[in-house]
């Protein structure tokens, strides 16, 4: 089926990796391979691949305009080895340099060494996620799901999430090497252990266009 970003939360776009995709792998082979999924930061070769005016980071940059830049990174690697399962919920925190103390950001908390908060939800509603993948993604190697509809919801309470995702329509994102699955981040997502595992790596981008308030400043990539 083919889904539409404004509509739906999500939309695929064929190919539009491809021609970088020699690029990103070399940008990302000093990453560890034995986490399932790594918080990137740091990585240079990235980051003109992820700017406004780089191959990936022009793609965000069509949703959110010119001030569109690159604000989190993942690598997930899901094998036979680290074949998770990943149960449905919205992602609802960003990285930032430091810790500042804000009305409406909060909890707080650090993952792999990184300064996590949620800000408030309306600012995750300004903002896109891109995923990249670098191998083939069928039915049968856990495809990201989600929940069609649901980023316009606003944040939804642990105690809905069942019967949201219940009344909705649930896309499976398949995809091939060098596709992008672009959505809008507080969409309700997500992924199954793979039934027949195979090599799965998806490098997952947030993208913002909004400065942060009171001294917070974005940690980027």
């Amino acid at each position: 089926m083919t889904s539409t970003l404004d509509h739906d939360g999500a939309m695929l776009l064929p190919g539009a990796a491809a021609s970088v995709l020699p690029a990103i792998e070399a940008a990302l082979n000093t990453v560890p391979i034995e986490r399932a999924g790594v918080r990137l930061h740091g990585v240079a070769a990235l980051r003109y691949l992820l700017a406004p005016g780089g191959a990936i980071g022009a793609v965000a940059g069509d949703v959110l305009g010119p001030e569109s830049r690159p604000v989190r990174a993942l690598l997930f690697d899901k094998s036979a080895a680290t074949n998770w399962a990943l149960g449905w919920h919205q992602d609802r925190t960003i990285v930032v340099r430091e810790r500042r103390d804000v009305a409406g950001f909060g909890p707080w908390t650090v993952k792999q060494g990184l300064q996590h908060v949620a800000p408030p939800f309306a600012l995750l509603e300004t903002m896109v996620t891109l995923r990249v993948h670098l191998d083939p993604v069928p039915v049968d190697n856990a495809p990201l799901l989600v929940a069609l509809g649901s980023h316009k919801l606003g944040r939804i309470a642990e105690s809905a999430v069942e019967g949201v995702v219940g009344a909705s329509s649930i896309l499976a994102c398949l995809a091939r090497r060098g596709d992008i699955w672009l959505y809008a981040t507080p969409i309700l997502h997500a992924s199954d252990a793979a039934m027949r595992p195979a090599r799965r790596r998806v490098l997952q981008v947030d993208f913002a266009a909004q400065p942060l308030p009171g001294g917070l400043a974005w940690l980027g990539v």
